[in-house]
């Protein structure tokens, strides 16, 4: 999923845990759900944050330093204004994006 074009809200919304966590069951599964897609999309906008501003990244004084910081400035700026990985994956659970499973069930139906 490209977080960079989802519909979720910039803001915190209220939502109900009960009706969320109807899929899965149990609503400690559903939180562990959303919490492990929470830290994947962190991790990769972290790293998509990171090569862009190591693009900019100049080891040297020079004057062109100002206009390179400005740049930085902007990209930052951007993935500022994203909405938090937590509102991404909970966007996507509501969605049925996330794909989970967990093994122990599995086990149990056998």
């Amino acid at each position: 999923m490209d977080y960079k074009k989802t519909n979720a809200p910039s803001n915190t919304i209220t939502r109900d845990v009960v009706t969320l966590s109807e899929p899965v069951g149990n609503r400690y599964e559903m939180v562990e759900i959303i919490g492990k897609r929470a830290n994947q999309i962190a991790v990769e906008m972290k790293t998509d944050l990171q090569k862009k501003l190591q693009e900019f990244a100049s080891y040297n004084d020079n004057l062109e330093e100002v206009f390179e910081n400005r740049e930085q400035i902007e990209i930052s700026r951007y993935y500022e204004k994203l909405p938090k990985p937590d509102l991404i994956a909970i966007q996507e659970y509501i969605e049925d994006k996330v794909y989970y499973r967990n093994p122990a069930k599995e086990k149990e139906k056998l």
